[in-house]
């Protein structure tokens, strides 16, 4: 891109016109990959390097403002490590989120929006209109289908991350179901599987009967909702009762019963799978009856009472029904113990056989049915509110049924085991610290992960069976042709596939190449850090690392930097529904990409939740204004043939004071930005920038400078000239990893020899000059005095003023800063004086003090004093009446009794203040009568 000369800079600042232009050469110029540094010799393969691998996002996935928070941290991340000099690399890719992209295309069947892509693939189409299902195409147009809706709908994502600004290597773009990813998962499985880690069996998970699927614990969200607690009674066996006399349903199937004991549960359904009640072995009020045995209502199934210390006597009757197949503390205890499991329940949550009458019916079907027999049978006790968590697919937000099922496992202790010690030996660190306990928490108390899922978008499991002598053949191969223990022919692949986060979990290796011992693997491996959400700290990252040990022998990466949830200005949570949710594409089309990037930085602290108002980035956005507004400024003031030479040396002795200042300011926020991203405070980091250069530079140092920017001394005009190019460049710098679009469109107006900032080296911090700091900070806090004293006594902007100054120690400092006073106070140049001591002080004049100097403003010189006295009594008059009348109704008992606390409080703090004003008035009027 050719550099624009000093005067093309465009009045206003219009993101639209910069952003996509900007991106699209950075990315032609070779900018975001680690090849072009080692080619141009701006790194070194001699040099570790810094990797982050971005979590993959969904190929059904449109940028939300959670994507925005990552992509803007990461890309900080890699901006200013690359500005460093070190060989950088950010590898994107996406994740095929086998269940997700699962629920969006079978919306889209049911609504039969797919019919295009459908068309397109070749799926002969029904003739009506009725809603289509995955079972109506099968597993091989499904996965076809799949393919189709990536290469439809994958890349808008990308698209959007684009957008943002987000530097990453495209040429090494990577998706889970790529061969060579898909190659890795195959690897891994079969390495974990020939170690004995990965196992097959018939144990209690979570089933999502609408995604027709097993899923795992973490992805079962438990939501607080209000329920109910069915009290029932099982009739006992005993005084010749030996079963029901009458069918289920008559209203006498309990008739004759005597003794019973009563249950309580939240899932009355699951009373048909019943196979024993259990109680507390130290809870006395059944001592009589374990061992005996009790009938099952509706199904007429005889049911030991048992003992089991798991059972808490304090939960409803202190009894507990028993369902091995349909709750996982119940399971454990049906293993203790040896009892039966029946599974009443079919994979799409309707009753299965075995649920005797209620064959076939809903869960909430049968449950209706079953309580109103229950109270036909005299075996409803009562039914009491209940308040409860209850599991939910984290996909689809279907109730989690817990049933027993054939599933593939991970056996993760000894995976966990070693991923905890990564963490506490500092091979890998979690930022911030705190996340340490919850990780170990976690870990320690990890079950094993099922692996299998009943879909058909993903990776199968590489698991064929012989059907012929019904051996197991377990290869990283694509498609066995024969069994390996006997040669036949006859074998059929494992029907399920594999757990997204199980591809997700090879991520960092698998994307440079891994099993292969590449070029790219050895190098970039281990990555550097992992940056994500703290939500997914188990979901994803404790997974990774787990795999990384085990596959690589290494860990996936040196650091963990967990950031928070974005929330509303208000810290809650947000919601488009509520409408309290943001479009990150919306906001950037509105205030520009910077100033989303920037808000969203400057409000983040690891670990911390980010709360986003449209306020701040709005602010944000005049920001950026105001920074392209200096750049005009102080482009205006130089022509081609003034270009300070960029390598000039700084020597702070030869510069004026505002010179010295300006420049140990700026080193010391050199040093001060550096430290704190190198201690991950990248919000503290943009707030300082923020604050130096619209503070320190633009409304200080920027003014001050036109004294000599206007003045006839063209070696002070040169100067100033240098100074302000210098201190803004390496500014622009430490500003671009937050704002990049308009920190670069600037520097490649300013006179410097790089070709772009985004490659420019990072500064580094010089000397600092704490006495030119001490002494600008004695002028600029007299000018702030000045500056407030002139605003209190509504002193018209454009009016100079005399000022007297008794300057004591700081004279000689005072003396030779007159030009700043003038210029930065509004001060008449003819009535500035300025002496060590006054033999007396001035009269009827505002005395300000500020250290060890006193400042005196005539007021006669600031405002007319009849006028001034005149408003002041007008003013007091006014106030005075406010007093009484609050007052008044203070003293008002009918009114003190009545009114609610919040008023009365109200009204006496509005007293208070009419009383301060009162008294500031007068004394304001006083000191201009004496």
């Amino acid at each position: 891109m050719e550099r624009g000369s000093i005067t093309e800079l465009p009045k206003i600042y219009n993101p639209h016109a910069v952003e996509k232009r900007l991106y699209d050469w950075w990315n032609q110029q070779g900018y975001f990959a680690p090849e072009t540094q080692f080619e141009r010799g701006w790194a070194s393969r001699e040099q570790k390097p810094f990797v982050i691998s971005m979590p993959p996002s969904n190929i059904t996935g449109e940028l939300h403002i959670g994507h925005a928070l990552v992509m803007a941290i990461e890309d900080l991340m890699v901006r200013w490590h690359r500005m460093r000099g070190e060989p950088t690399l950010w590898l994107p890719g996406n994740d095929h989120a086998s269940i997700g992209t699962h629920n969006v295309i079978e919306q889209a069947l049911d609504q039969r929006t797919a019919d295009d892509l459908l068309r397109e693939i070749g799926y002969p189409l029904p003739d009506d209109d009725r809603p289509l299902t995955r079972y109506d195409l099968g597993r091989e147009w499904f996965v076809r289908l799949g393919w189709a809706w990536k290469e439809h709908y994958g890349g808008t994502i990308n698209r959007q991350l684009r957008r943002l600004g987000a530097s990453c290597d495209w040429k090494r773009e990577r998706f889970t179901m790529d061969e060579g990813l898909s190659r890795a998962v195959r690897a891994s499985f079969v390495h974990l599987y020939d170690k004995g880690l990965i196992y097959r069996g018939y144990y209690m998970v979570n089933w999502c009967p609408r995604c027709g699927t097993a899923v795992s614990d973490l992805e079962v969200i438990h939501q607080e909702e209000a329920a109910h607690l069915w009290h029932v009674r099982y009739p006992l066996i005993g005084d010749g009762r030996e079963g029901p006399p009458a069918e289920w349903g008559s209203g006498r199937w309990a008739e004759g019963a005597t003794e019973w004991i009563e249950v309580a549960t939240t899932r009355p359904e699951t009373i048909l799978g019943d196979t024993a009640v259990a109680v507390n072995p130290d809870d006395e009020r059944y001592a009589e009856v374990v061992g005996r045995t009790a009938v099952l209502p509706a199904i007429g199934r005889r049911i030991p009472i048992i003992a089991d210390s798991v059972v808490d006597p304090d939960f409803g009757t202190g009894a507990v029904k028993v369902t091995p197949a349909h709750d996982p503390t119940d399971y454990a205890i049906g293993k203790r113990h040896g009892l039966d499991m029946p599974d009443v329940m079919n994979d799409d949550a309707t009753m299965s056989k075995l649920a005797g009458p209620y064959a076939g019916q809903g869960v909430y079907e049968c449950r209706r049915n079953l309580v109103a027999d229950l109270e036909k049978e005299g075996l409803l006790v009562r039914i009491e509110d209940h308040q409860h968590a209850l599991g939910h697919c984290q996909r689809c937000d279907q109730v989690i049924e817990p049933r027993l099922s054939t599933q593939w496992f991970v056996k993760i202790k000894p995976l966990a085991e070693a991923a905890i010690d990564a963490v506490r030996d500092g091979r890998i660190r979690i930022i911030p610290e705190r996340f340490n306990k919850v990780y170990f928490h976690w870990m320690e108390n990890i079950r094993d992960w099922c692996i299998s899922r009943q879909l058909y978008w993903g990776h199968r499991i590489p698991v064929w069976y012989c059907d012929d002598c019904d051996e197991l053949t377990v290869t990283m191969e694509g498609g066995p042709t024969s069994c390996q223990a006997c040669g036949s022919t006859n074998i059929h692949q494992d029907p399920d596939i594999l757990d997204t986060w199980f591809s997700s979990a090879l991520w960092p290796f698998s994307t440079l190449g891994w099993p292969d011992d590449t070029e790219d693997l050895r190098y970039f491996y281990p990555t550097t850090i992992l940056e994500t959400g703290y939500d997914i700290l188990f979901f994803w990252v404790a997974r990774m690392i787990m795999m990384g040990l085990e596959c690589t022998g290494d860990v996936p990466f040196h650091y963990i930097y967990l950031h928070g949830m974005v929330r509303d200005e208000h810290s809650q949570k947000m919601s488009r529904s509520k409408g309290t949710g943001v479009d990150p594409l919306e906001v950037m089309d509105e205030y520009g990409t910077d100033a989303l990037r920037f808000t969203l930085l400057t409000g983040s602290t690891p670990g911390n939740d980010v709360n986003l108002s449209l306020a701040r980035v709005e602010a944000n956005r005049n920001f950026a204004n105001k920074i392209w507004n200096a750049a005009r400024f102080v482009l205006s003031q130089m022509t081609n043939d003034q270009i300070p030479n960029p390598n000039w040396s700084l020597v702070i002795g030869h510069w004026s004071l505002p010179d010295r200042w300006i420049l140990s300011r700026h080193n010391r926020l050199i040093a001060d930005v550096t430290r704190l991203f190198e201690d991950y405070n990248f919000g503290e980091a943009g707030r300082q920038i923020y604050d130096f250069l619209w503070g320190e530079y633009c409304d200080w140092f920027l003014e001050i400078s036109k004294i000599r920017l206007y003045g006839d001394d063209e070696e002070a005009k040169y100067t100033a000239q240098q100074v302000l190019v210098h201190v803004f460049d390496r500014t622009l710098r430490l500003l671009h990893p937050f704002m990049p679009f308009v920190t670069e469109e600037i520097w490649q107006h300013l006179p410097h020899e790089g070709e772009a900032l985004i490659v420019a080296p990072w500064p580094e911090a010089g000397p600092m000059d704490e006495a030119a700091e001490a002494e600008m900070a004695l002028i600029m806090e007299i000018v702030r005095a000045i500056r407030n004293a002139r605003a209190e006594y509504k002193v018209e902007p454009g009016r100079r003023i005399e000022a007297i100054i008794a300057a004591g120690d700081e004279y000689e400092l005072l003396s030779s800063q007159k030009d700043v006073l003038i210029a930065t106070a509004r001060l008449d140049a003819d009535k500035l004086h300025v002496a060590r001591t006054l033999e007396e002080k001035p009269a009827q004049a505002l005395a300000l003090v500020v250290g060890g100097v006193e400042v005196y403003l005539p007021l006669a010189g600031m405002v007319d004093l009849a006028k001034e006295r005149q408003r002041l009594n007008a003013e007091i008059e006014e106030v005075t009446t406010g007093i009484a009348g609050s007052e008044k109704l203070l003293a008002n008992e009918d009114f003190l009794a009545k009114a609610p606390a919040q008023v009365v409080e109200r009204e006496r703090n509005k007293l208070a203040g009419y009383r301060q004003r009162q008294a500031k008035l007068q004394e304001r009027l006083r000191s201009l009568q004496d």
